[in-house]
């Protein structure tokens, strides 16, 4: 078997590690944005918190009101509403992404 030998001009791992964090050009500031924009995350939660409380909401709200006890028919309405927020945060997400591949211009508007 055989070792490989480390040449004294050759970086090794711990000096390539180094320059992970630095800069691609000396002197340049980089161009720091977060990964997801601050209206996707706040879409992403309105929805999350549709789908909890909506679906739970309309069973309780309906099931002695609307139904009167029967729990069976609530709870389709709940997994009907569930779906609801569903097709609604799709339909959303579809309208983001063709606005994002057609960028408007001043003469569109």
């Amino acid at each position: 078997m055989t070792s490989r030998r480390i040449i004294s001009t050759e970086k090794t791992i711990l000096d390539k590690d180094e320059s992970i964090g630095a800069s691609p050009a000396a002197g340049e500031k980089s161009n720091i944005r977060p990964a997801v924009p601050a209206d996707v995350i706040i879409k992403l939660l309105g929805f999350t918190f549709a789908m909890i409380v909506l679906p739970i909401g309309s069973y309780f709200a309906t099931v002695n009101t609307v139904f009167y006890g029967n729990s069976t028919y609530a709870g389709a309405l709940a997994a009907i509403m569930a779906n609801v927020v569903l097709v609604a945060y799709v339909i959303v997400a579809m309208r983001e992404d063709q606005s994002d591949q057609q960028p408007e211009t001043k003469k569109d508007r």
